[in-house]
């Protein structure tokens, strides 16, 4: 019997070891890693920059176009670990008991800089007359809105539950403010992802595109 008990055994640890659950991020979170996530918000340290470094992926600039300057998927964990470093007067039961399982997502981030290239200011004919002046306008705080962002769990292109972005701004004091950038968030059920492996393509309406690829055995 105890010859026969030994496959059986290695059999099943197989078996649990090749699931899909042991291969993609953390989701639901027990309440455990929920008390984990907190605590490393508050810590305000290296230890919690070091851990979310693992989400971004930073990109080169291009020669030509605006920069795609990082991308990010945030794992219901690390969401929660940046939540919880923004929260002041909280503790971690109250973190277990505002956690709902349900409603567990992950966010895809693209942060957006603009170059000499592609910058604040586009520059426009002052009329329709052939060897008129040129002019200059503002580029629209919502030129985000032209970058086409596509998110594969594997082979499956999925759909954005939300999608949103914001222009990003450099002030400076008396001196206005100028436009620098944009940071484009995606929002998705936890439970889309189900692959070893998600990618991120970002077509920019100038310029090269990117593609981003996670190791989601690599992220909690």
């Amino acid at each position: 019997m105890p010859s026969l008990a030994r496959p059986v055994v290695a059999i099943l640890t197989a078996a649990l070891l090749l699931s899909p659950s042991s291969f993609t991020f953390d989701t639901p979170l027990s309440d455990q890693a929920v008390r984990e996530a907190y605590f490393l918000g508050q810590r305000h340290d290296e230890s919690m920059a070091r851990l979310l470094s693992r989400y971004t992926r930073y990109l080169a600039p291009p020669q030509s176009g605006p920069h795609i300057y990082s991308v990010s998927f945030l794992t219901p964990f690390a969401l929660l670990v940046q939540q919880s470093s923004r929260t002041i007067g909280s503790s971690a039961q109250q973190a277990e008991k505002d956690h709902r399982v349900d409603d567990e997502t992950v966010v895809i981030r693209v942060e957006i800089l603009l170059t000499q290239s592609y910058g604040p200011l586009i520059v426009t004919p002052t009329s329709s007359r052939s060897g008129s002046p040129l002019g200059y306008r503002f580029r629209s705080p919502g030129f985000w809105r032209d970058f086409s962002i596509h998110v594969f769990d594997g082979e499956n292109e999925l759909t954005p539950d939300a999608l949103s972005g914001e222009p990003n701004y450099l002030c400076a004091g008396e001196g206005g403010c100028v436009l620098t950038g944009a940071t484009i968030h995606l929002q998705f059920p936890a439970g889309f992802f189900t692959s070893d492996f998600a990618t991120i393509q970002v077509f920019p309406p100038e310029g090269e595109p990117i593609s981003v690829d996670f190791d989601l055995t690599r992220l909690r």
